[in-house]
């Protein structure tokens, strides 16, 4: 079958729910405005804690996080920083948002620190100093790698610009330019449709290869490659269910 056609029976399954994902990890959040900097705060710092673990427990404990008054503290960068660590460290693992106490709590207070010194602790001002540019955005990102431990990596720093395009009111000028976030599910998934190759799979740099897989077989489409992240999620989530060409016929 045609790889564009396979595009399209996968996100028309998704539209459908046919592939689970009514609930998505990130669904579990305070509800706060979504131009508001608390917003923008909570979906970008656990963000940085977002890997080789299960996305729905780590939302769900960010939420909790949030929610309580002796714990909320940790999404606010001037606060955060004015407390001793281990204040911080009692409150991310209360709610297990931080697994590896140690680690995870030099990662947060690392990126509360650099949200103060470059922007003042408003998160905000990354995207308007970089003209609400996905690929601005990313090399000011990768330039200043060591400022931001985890969320500078090749998987996370586009699905935290995919986050925030789905959960704030954000508009890019660019956001043709997201890419695949190119985590283990997407990964599979892609295999799984014939994209790389078995020797791909065990490739140092398979995020890269999965990311301009994307990026080459969706050029000159209506598609964009983020468009294709979230049913390529769910599917490998849900054990590549078999595709259904018929969802195409159905309005």
């Amino acid at each position: 079958m045609d790889k564009i056609k396979e595009c399209e029976i996968l996100m028309a399954m998704y539209k459908k729910g046919l592939l689970g994902g009514e609930i998505m990890p990130e669904d579990a959040n305070p509800h706060f405005s979504k131009s508001s900097l608390e917003n923008y705060l909570y979906f970008t710092l656990p963000m940085a804690l977002n890997y080789q673990r299960n996305s729905y427990n780590l939302w769900e404990g960010a939420n909790k996080t949030a929610n309580d008054s002796t714990t909320s503290f940790v999404f606010n960068p001037h606060e955060v920083i004015k407390k001793d660590f281990l204040e911080v460290q009692e409150a991310l693992v209360k709610y297990k948002v931080a697994l590896q106490k140690n680690k995870q709590t030099e990662i947060w207070i690392k990126l509360c620190h650099t949200f103060i010194n470059l922007f003042d602790g408003d998160i905000r001002l990354i995207f308007k100093e970089n003209d609400y540019s996905v690929d601005k955005v990313r090399k000011f990102i990768l330039a200043h790698k060591k400022d931001f431990p985890y969320i500078s990596g090749t998987k996370l720093v586009n699905y935290w610009m995919y986050v925030i395009m789905q959960y704030t009111d954000i508009s890019y000028q660019d956001p043709e330019n997201l890419t695949v976030a190119p985590d283990t599910h997407v990964i599979k998934s892609t295999h799984k449709l014939g994209l790389i190759s078995d020797k791909d799979l065990e490739d140092a740099h398979v995020q890269d290869i999965v990311i301009e897989a994307w990026k080459e077989l969706l050029k000159d489409t209506p598609y964009k490659p983020i468009d294709i992240h979230t049913p390529l999620w769910l599917w490998s989530r849900s054990g590549f269910i078999p595709l259904d060409e018929s969802v195409l016929n159905e309005k």
